[in-house]
């Protein structure tokens, strides 16, 4: 009996010996503290990895207020960004804990984390335990909305019942709709974005637009108390376009007999079309012709005359001046010697067989004889 027992003591020794968390084998390494919300049922010793190979351990664990520091000893050949991440994990549904380190998921990894850095509550989390998965889901058996489900689907079994194919068309529809949309994404969010920044305008000018309508009631009330006359007003309105109406119709062959009267009238007006600016030309700078006005200076004629008072040479200019129809009306008067040029005005040439007399009654030589234009005639533009 007693061999037995000494046989047994030694199995039992051995059954009751488990393993301990444990982390990377010793070596140089360096710390970290990561801080966490909950730690779970996170132990010292436990192992600290990397892609799941251990590469460090917990050292140590603390309280600060509500939040938990877990001091990590990771060896000292294993780099990590300065940004990295932690997370408390679990080796199998009812493994032991373990705390995985890695680089952000959601932006670029930067820097190295270094001996005595912090990972943030920010950047930590943990697993979710198996009870909490089974509490939830003893919530939903027991006191959950199995029943109300129940009848939802079969409800929803109903409804569809024999309709299969219009559901089905209504489904494509759908389909067809939200690609229709899809392709136009771009111009909703133009249209987003322009519908945003005219609320901002429109948010800009409430006091304004606040104001417009509260000017708008006093407006709207005396409409309301002139209604009867705005309604007179348009029977009126009605009632002349029914006598203009009437007048138009019984004045129609007046007016149109009156434009056919006018169409010779038209006719000649378009024929002389080209004569009327001459006409209009010459009225404008009348008794001079439009050739004389550069000879105009405000309300004087600017002209260099030599004047011939021989007594013979104005008798003989009198006597040979030949009557023309543009002075018919008008005697001739002595030619003008040495007249000087006005553009557009030929000057006076002597008449045939005359000549000046030097010397009497103090005139100069070189006189002009007669022409057919008198000083009158050259003024009012006459060609000899």
């Amino acid at each position: 009996m007693n061999r037995i027992a000494l046989l047994l003591l030694p199995v039992l020794l051995l059954s009751g010996c488990t393993t301990l968390p444990g982390g990377a084998p010793g070596g140089p390494s360096y710390r970290v503290t990561a801080e966490f919300s909950d730690v779970l049922d996170l132990v010292p010793q436990a192992a600290v990895k990397v892609n799941d190979v251990t590469v460090g351990s917990v050292d140590k664990l603390s309280l600060v207020g509500w939040t938990a520091r877990v001091t990590l000893r990771i060896d000292r050949d294993v780099k990590l960004p300065a940004n990295a991440t932690a997370a408390i994990r679990q080796t199998s549904l009812l493994g032991e804990k373990f705390v995985s380190l890695s680089a952000p998921a959601d932006e670029s990894p930067r820097g190295v984390l270094a001996d005595g850095a912090t990972i943030p509550l920010s950047r930590t989390s943990r697993t979710v335990e198996v009870e909490e998965v089974l509490a939830a889901l003893g919530m939903l058996l027991s006191g959950g909305g199995l029943a109300q489900l129940k009848t939802i689907n079969e409800e929803l079994a109903t409804a569809l019942s024999g309709r299969e194919d219009a559901v089905t068309d209504s489904l494509h529809q759908l389909d067809t709709f939200l690609a229709g949309l899809d392709a136009q994404k771009a111009e909703l969010v133009r249209a987003i974005d322009a519908l945003d920044r005219f609320s901002a305008h429109l948010a800009q000018q409430r006091d304004t637009i606040a104001h417009a309508l509260d000017s708008l009631g006093p407006g709207l009330a005396v409409l309301a108390q002139e209604r009867q006359q705005l309604t007179g007003a348009l029977t009126a309105l009605s009632g002349l376009s029914t006598v203009g109406t009437r007048v138009v119709n019984a004045s129609t062959e007046d007016t149109l007999a009156t434009l056919r009267a006018l169409r010779p009238l038209l006719d000649q007006l378009v024929r002389a079309g080209d004569d009327l600016p001459r006409a209009l030309d010459f009225l404008l700078t009348y008794p001079f012709p439009p050739n004389a006005i550069g000879a105009v200076s405000g309300d004087f004629v600017r002209l260099h005359v030599t004047l011939d008072l021989n007594g013979a040479t104005i008798l003989a200019n009198l006597l040979a001046a030949p009557p023309t129809p543009a002075a018919a009306k008008t005697p001739g008067l002595p030619g003008l010697p040495g007249l000087p040029a006005v553009p557009g005005v030929t000057a006076p040439l002597p008449a045939p067989g005359t000549a000046p007399t030097p010397g009497a009654g103090g005139g100069t030589s070189g006189g002009t004889g007669g022409t057919g234009c008198g000083l009158l005639g050259i003024l009012t533009g006459c060609q000899p």
